[in-house]
């Protein structure tokens, strides 16, 4: 099917301006609160009293724990985040008339392999884009967009690392110069993030900053998902879906566009 774009981001937007779109907004910022605050506690404690003071001044939010609690909860944070992104892809790929609820399926059901399929895979595509974009450019760009669906492939299709890596490529063969469109949002996000977070720096609220950079990512973050949910539900060609998934290839169908 070609990938029309226009309405998987009228979709998309839809699908987040939902209770569960809600409800996944509110995870995301509090997992990056509690990764960017395990962080900041990690590193004002390898210094002394008096330095730590002011690099915790400077950082933002910090734990009252010491560094090791925190390095655990950080690790802890990375875990919870793979099983987020389980739940996102099944969440958002829902019929649009079950996006108002949030049943128990959606992170109970077969979390384990998901789970780890998820982190391990997530560390390769991650190292994978790094390297392309120090190379060049342009093959991090090009990577970024063939493992568009990745997360989607796994998590609602119930694919393993490699299974979730070719079906993420076979999906985004032939669309690639729209979905460029979605990498290049994503990186928009960052920039937006970054430009915000260094101006608050500069006025010497870094917490505040803090604070309002992560709820801007988180925002940004779930209407993006949103979008390349509902650009995967147009490309998916009949492939297996997750078991007892009530979405189908053709869920878009209900939504006028």
């Amino acid at each position: 099917m070609t990938l029309q774009l226009g309405r998987a981001i009228g979709d998309g937007i839809k699908r987040v301006l939902t209770p569960t779109g809600g409800i996944l907004f509110a995870g995301f910022l509090v997992l990056q609160l509690l990764t960017q605050a395990s962080v900041n506690t990690v590193a004002t404690s390898v210094f002394s009293d008096g330095p730590a003071g002011e690099i915790e001044a400077a950082l933002g939010v910090t734990l009252p724990v010491s560094g090791t609690v925190a390095g655990g909860l950080f690790v802890a944070a990375v875990v919870l985040s793979s099983a987020y992104f389980v739940v996102l892809s099944r969440a958002l790929t829902r019929p649009p008339g079950e996006l108002s609820s949030f049943p128990s399926d959606l992170y109970v059901d077969r979390m384990g392999r998901a789970t780890l399929s998820m982190f391990v895979g997530g560390l390769v595509v991650g190292l994978t884009i790094m390297v392309g974009f120090a190379l060049l450019f342009v093959p991090g760009v090009f990577l970024a967009i063939c493992f568009l669906f990745f997360t989607f492939a796994v998590g609602v299709e119930d694919r393993g690392i490699i299974g979730g890596l070719k079906r993420s490529w076979g999906l985004a063969r032939g669309h690639r110069l729209k979905l460029t469109v979605l990498v290049f949002f994503a990186g928009a996000v960052g920039g937006v993030s970054g430009i915000v977070g260094t101006l608050f720096d500069l006025a010497g609220s870094a917490i505040v900053g803090e604070l309002v950079v992560n709820t801007i990512n988180s925002v940004l973050f779930v209407l993006l998902y949103g979008i390349i949910a509902a650009a995967y539900l147009q490309l998916q060609d009949g492939g297996p879906q997750r078991p007892g998934a009530s979405g189908g290839p053709d869920s878009l169908d209900g939504i006028g566009g």
